[in-house]
């Protein structure tokens, strides 16, 4: 399947200020992310941005950049922009890749890519949990699905909740759920259909976004489905803190 990876970067970050920008063995950030993306075998990948500084330093690096508004709400609507300022056919897949992930899987985002369909104009990843923590742990998205693996709920809350293991104790995950019916993580990669990505600006807002902080609800609570792909193991983690760049500095130097 042919498919546009986008790369909203912007630069300013309460965290972690210049993200984007940071060093990782000899490039910037957002290029090393860049890089990930051409290696999914991607038909094109891009650089949304709102500052000069990063477009400045992807077109150093051979890496395709737009610059955007500076007033988007989210990295959704910043891409929604560039697909439309690039005349994207309305059946082109467009994949989301945060400019903060330069070890993704490559393949990931291929297999994210790959369900998007007809019936279900947005995608996403997910990947079993093994940890009891993760999954009480409220900044962990937990995600459940129906039987053609689209998404029934995202939710921070302990979802499904197994009623009778978890009354018998909640130090461990319990042994007797169905197979293919653990916790699952939810993994923030999104692939959409042109079509429906400029659609998604112009969605009202959900109570349910609202009341748990996660954006993807919005998309289901109008009746849109999500298919998911669910992947063996969790993702190396993105890069957030001061320490998760130093962690990913270490890996660029080896």
């Amino acid at each position: 399947m042919s498919f546009t990876v986008i790369i909203p970067a912007r630069l300013a970050s309460t965290r972690l200020p210049n993200k984007p920008l940071a060093d990782l063995g000899g490039k910037p950030m957002v290029v090393r992310v860049a890089e990930r993306a051409r290696a999914s075998g991607a038909a094109r990948i891009i650089v949304a941005t709102d500052h000069a500084d990063i477009a400045a330093a992807c077109a150093a690096h051979g890496v395709e950049a737009v610059m955007t508004r500076a007033d988007h709400p989210s990295g959704t609507d910043r891409i929604a922009e560039v697909a439309r300022t690039l005349n994207l056919a309305a059946d082109e897949v467009v994949v989301n890749l945060q400019g903060d992930e330069p070890l993704i899987d490559p393949a990931l985002l291929a297999a994210c890519a790959a369900r998007i369909s007809q019936d279900a104009p947005m995608a996403t990843c997910a990947h079993p949990l093994s940890d009891v923590a993760d999954v009480f742990n409220p900044n962990v998205v937990k995600v459940v699905l129906d039987k053609a693996g689209r998404a029934l709920y995202f939710s921070r809350a302990t979802i499904p909740w197994a009623r009778d293991a978890f009354a018998a104790t909640r130090d461990a995950l319990p042994a007797s759920l169905p197979a293919g019916y653990a916790p699952l993580r939810h993994i923030g990669l999104y692939a959409y259909s042109n079509a429906f990505l400029q659609a998604y600006p112009g969605l009202e807002v959900s109570p349910l976004e609202q009341i748990e902080a996660l954006e993807q609800l919005r998309v289901l609570w109008h009746g849109v489905p999500i298919a998911v792909h669910v992947t063996d193991s969790a993702p190396q983690a993105g890069v957030d803190t001061p320490e998760d760049l130093a962690r990913v500095q270490l890996h660029y130097a080896s």
